[in-house]
Order: C-alpha cells, then structure tokens, then sequence
C-alpha cells in the first residue's frame, strides 16, 4: 500500500486519523501500533510477523542489556540474530546463485518474498540495542511506545532511519512535544502534498522514459536515447524517494511525531562527499556513527581510513540490494571517497563551484547507471554505449522513448531538484517553514493536490522505489 496509493490516501489515513484523535490519550499508542501492523500486514502476513517477532526481540533484548554489567555479548548475539534474519529473506538466494555461477547446482536457491521495510527497521532496532548498551539511552519499558517508535506506518516502510533519543520526546501521547497544533497539522499537509506531487507529477512521469530505454537491450540502443534514459532515472530516483521522505514527515506531523529530514538538496553537493551528507542522511549517518567510527573513523593513517571507507560503502551497496550491481556501486563510491581524502578533495574546494558540481554530479549519475541498470552486464554495456558513442540499430530516436511534454518535464526536473531553491531562498524558507501556508501557498498546495490526485485516481502511480530494499 503506497503513500501514494487510493487505498492510503482515501480509506487508511483518514480512517487511522479519525480513530486515533477520538480515542483517549492513554490508547492512542496502542491505535498507533495496531494501524502500523496492519500497513505491513497488507504488504504480507509472514511480512507482519517476522517485524512483531524482531519488536518483540528487540524491546526485550533492550531491558536485558540494562541490567547486566557485561553487555557485550549479548549485544553481539542480539546483532547476530537480527542480521542473520535480513541475511536469510535479503541475501540466501543471492549468496546461492553466485556460488552456483561456480559450481552449478551445488546449493538450492532459496528466495523468500522480502517483507516490506525490514532493511530499515532492522538498522532502527540495531542502532537502538548499541544505543541501550552503551549507555545513551535507557531501555523503553512501554511496547506500545517502543513499537511506535519502531515501526510506525509513516517511517516503517523507507525510513528515515531513526534514533530512539531523538524519538523519545515524542513517544508518549500525553507529552506536550506529542500535542498537534493547527500549524503543525496544516505544516504537516504541506509535506504530504509537497511529497505527493513529488511522486505523482514528477518521478512517476520520468520512470516512463527510463522504463522505455531499459527495456531494450543497451547495445542496440544509440548513446542519446542512454543518455536520456539515465538521467531521467537519477532525476526519477531523486523525486520518488525525496517524495516519500515528505510524505513521511507530514504523516508523522498528524500524529505529533517528528521525523527527521533526510534529503538536503543532494544533487546541489561539490564532492561525493557531501553528496553522502545530503542524500539519505539518516542511512549515512548510521553507517557512520555504528560502523564507520567503530572502525576506527577518519582517526586512523589514511591508509587505514581508505579501508574503512570502502568497508562502509562496500556494505551500503549491499544494503540497497542482493545483487553485484549494487556491490559495484557501493565499491565505485568507497573509492571515489578514498579519492578525495587522498587530495581531490583538495582540488574540488579550490575549483571553481560551477566545476566542482559538475564533476560531482557528472560522476554521480555514471555511478548511478550500475545503480539502476537491469543488472551489472547492462549497466556495463550501457557504460561501453555511452563512452563508444554507439550509434546503436536503426531506428530508434528519442522521440520513441520521450515525448515533448515528458522532456518539458525532464527539464523542469533539473531545476526543482536544488537549483530554484538555491536561486530563491524565500521559495525554499516557505516550503520547509512549520506554518501555516498564506492564501497563496494554499492555492498553490491546492492546485498541486488536485492534479496529484488525479494521477492516483487514474491509476498511474506505482510503489516507491526504496520499498524494494
């Protein structure tokens, strides 16, 4: 069930709003976490399951790790069991087929249906277990509050990630951080419909060209129409995720839960860098702070800060998804970040800041090629497409793969991605102000609504593209 979907927009949000404002404060928790099951349940029962399974391992694994003086052990055994469950529905099967590229038919391919959002509340209920035994936070003694935290229908599915201790001032219903007033409701219908015409009129429209280029076979197709395809599909990747990100937010906001913000104009960055910084933040900032640190961070000899950075990368391509194309991306990234600790950096803030963006984002989407390609043989072949220049078979044009008003759209992309924020900082204060809109930001936020709503009634949205991993 999609954000973006008839069934959540007219039947499950209202309904679990109405419910939840109309029960005491006492039981709001408890409604919170029934309607955050059955959004999953939808997805799948055994889906359902395993996440009451991992709630229920995770709060009490918690209060165990209070209580004992040597916490180490059972938190290593509490990662393990967690890890060897994402393991189990994410990787068995990959793991099986790689070694049958080996040795055929030496291992049975296992490949369980992937319960929606278990990379990201499996990372939420990891941070939280290393959070309790290091002392950063005390074990939630409520489930009811716990499971909201770690499983509520508006950050479940895609994230953010997020962090018990900047959840806690939330979690409970009767607290004064909970309360909703009339500017944080309507801040909080500002971001559904920001983040829903996102999705609808933008990312929806470009997935049409990227899905026309990837369906033919990169080596018979000219180098433009691959070029056009791709960059239909980063801009794609962009609006869909930023898209459910608002979304998120502003459901969180109906319910007095504030969730954190995870894209900061990425495509604006002037290193790879910083590109990290402002694209899913709440996933850099937990490999960050739960491996990369441990690791040994930056505070090492460059030599061993490279390594780290690989190793961190290496796993947030694997995180994306069970297959090499997304360890290659992982890869490419952990050594363009070695690149730039070892002096491009350096090079990139004395360059020009038109440069140093172009490079940055130059480089993002050829990465992002391997990224979103039909595995790692086409993005390789798309690769060899764009840099022979292939002229590719006969008749094939753009016009077969975007039409004037997809590429009017294309175009209009390129500057709602960073660029009219940072020409016009007064657009960019109202989108994010917590407020409530003027008469012209309602009539825009209006006007955005209808024409989202009719491509949802219409049936053309389709499922974010992060629910996959």
């Amino acid at each position: 069930m999609a954000f973006s979907s008839v069934q959540f927009l007219f039947i499950f949000l209202p309904l679990s709003l109405a419910v939840y404002w109309l029960l005491p404060k006492p039981l709001r928790n408890g409604a919170l976490g029934a309607f955050s099951l059955l959004f999953f349940a939808w997805a799948g029962l055994k889906g359902a399951a395993v996440l009451l399974a991992l709630a229920a391992l995770t709060w009490l694994g918690g209060l165990l790790l209070e209580k004992l003086p040597r916490k180490k052990p059972l938190l290593v055994l509490l990662i393990t069991a967690h890890l060897a469950v994402l393991a189990l529905f994410k990787y068995a099967g990959f793991a099986a087929r790689s070694v049958n590229a080996l040795v055929p038919d030496l291992l049975p391919v296992f490949a369980p249906a992937l319960p929606l959002g278990i990379s990201f509340y499996i990372f939420t209920a990891i941070g939280y277990l290393a959070d309790v035994a290091n002392g950063k936070v005390k074990a939630a003694r409520s489930p009811f509050r716990f499971f909201v935290f770690l499983a509520f229908f508006g950050h479940g599915p895609s994230g953010p990630i997020v962090r018990y201790d900047q959840q806690l001032p939330y979690l409970d219903a009767k607290a004064a951080a909970r309360q909703v007033s009339l500017d944080r409701f309507c801040y909080g219908i500002k971001r559904l419909v920001l983040g829903l015409a996102k999705k609808a009129l933008i990312a929806d429209q470009l997935a049409l060209i990227y899905a026309r280029v990837t369906s033919v076979p990169a080596a018979t197709l000219p180098a433009p129409a691959l070029v056009l395809g791709y960059l239909a599909y980063m801009m794609q990747l962009y609006f869909d995720f930023s898209g459910y990100s608002d979304m998120a937010i502003g459901i969180g906001s109906f319910f007095g839960l504030e969730l954190p913000e995870n894209f900061d104009y990425p495509y604006l960055a002037r290193s790879i860098g910083e590109y990290w910084r402002r694209w899913h933040i709440s996933l850099s900032g937990w490999f960050r702070d739960y491996v990369y640190i441990p690791l040994g961070g930056s505070r090492c000899s460059l030599a061993k800060n490279c390594r780290n950075l690989v190793i961190v990368f290496l796993l947030t391509g694997l995180w994306h998804g069970a297959a090499w194309q997304y360890v290659a991306f992982g890869l490419l990234h952990g050594v363009l970040l070695c690149a730039e600790r070892l002096g491009l950096r350096t090079l990139l803030d004395r360059a020009p800041r038109l440069l140093a963006h172009l490079y940055t984002v130059g480089v993002l989407w050829f990465t992002l090629i391997i990224f979103g390609a039909h595995g790692l043989a086409e993005g390789l072949a798309t690769w060899k497409g764009i840099l022979t220049w292939q002229s590719g078979a006969r008749g094939y044009t753009l016009a077969a793969f975007a039409d004037t008003k997809l590429l009017l759209l294309l175009a209009a992309s390129l500057l709602l991605c960073g660029p009219v924020q940072a020409w016009f900082p007064r657009l960019k204060k109202a989108l994010y102000a917590k407020t409530a809109p003027g008469p012209a930001g309602m009539a825009g936020l209006l006007v955005l609504l209808f024409f989202s709503l009719m491509r949802v009634t219409a049936g053309t949205y389709s499922a974010f593209i992060y629910f996959q991993f």
